[in-house]
């Protein structure tokens, strides 16, 4: 067997040379220093324990304040307790509303829009808090909210002036007696509103009630069946959707919404 080259034996035995001399001085090492060694390493271990524990602290107060704003905000769901005025104006009329009658997040701010969304609890016609939530969650068996809108008019005559230039020739009569004085009427196929009806309720010395109404099907599955729009202001319509039992009040409805809407009206002064 042929022997090694001198240089390959020369480095293999300077490097085993070098390792040995290095094990000595760790070993010296260890032996003189262990006791400052051992407290530096304990020293770092508190610190370590410390900071993660500090660490663990800090994440648990961020989550439970995080977690205690994003359950109130899950839990109002898009709704809000607020009650600060928000200046809306469409086209001629300005609107000042609080916050928490505006039904969508996305228009409550001042500022000109073409449409302003509204709910409001009737009777008493306001907005959403902590006491009504159930009502305007629909948590309850009672339907009590209104849907409003304000948007510019797009037609000259509101639904109690179409009465007789339109409505009255797309209707079926004699109608069905309705409630609280009220004419159910059918609308006929050529009408184009199939799945609604026409409800009237004619007044001494003033315009008549008009409003529509689905039915079947389509008037179970909505929570606010029936619709009416009247003018206000300058160049407002306002459509108001309503549940059908409110047809039974439907005087004070109408009224009230009215009285209300023009409430939120800010005047030219």
């Amino acid at each position: 067997m042929q022997a090694p080259p001198p240089e390959e034996v020369y480095l293999a035995f300077t490097m085993s040379e070098a390792e040995s001399a290095c094990l000595a001085e760790l070993s010296m090492t260890d032996t003189t220093a262990a006791p400052e060694s051992t407290a530096f390493v304990r020293s770092t271990f508190m610190m370590k324990v410390f900071c993660v524990f500090t660490a663990l602290a800090l994440i648990s107060l961020f989550v439970s304040i995080g977690g205690k704003q994003l359950g109130r905000s899950i839990a109002l769901a898009g709704h809000t307790e607020s009650t600060a005025p928000q200046e809306v104006v469409i086209g001629n009329d300005v609107l000042s509303v609080p916050a928490n009658m505006i039904r969508f997040e996305e228009q409550r701010r001042d500022g000109v829009a073409n449409r302003l969304d509204l709910y409001l609890r009737w009777p008493q016609l306001d907005g959403y808090s902590d006491a009504a939530k159930d009502d305007f969650n629909h948590a309850n068996s009672g339907r009590s909210i209104i849907f409003v809108s304000f948007g510019e008019r797009m037609m000259s005559r509101d639904m109690s002036g179409r009465l007789q230039p339109i409505y009255s020739s797309m209707i079926i009569e004699p109608g069905q007696t309705g409630p609280a004085g009220t004419r159910i009427y059918e609308f006929n196929e050529k009408s184009g509103y199939l799945n609604e009806a026409l409800v009237v309720a004619r007044t001494s010395g003033a315009e008549p009630f008009v409003a529509r109404c689905l039915v079947g099907e389509n008037a179970a599955e909505s929570l606010q069946p029936c619709e009416r729009d009247v003018h206000i202001g300058k160049q407002l319509s306002l459509t108001y959707r309503f549940p059908r039992e409110l047809l039974a009040d439907w005087g004070a409805l109408d009224r009230e919404i009215r009285a209300k809407a023009v409430s939120l009206l800010k005047s030219d002064g």
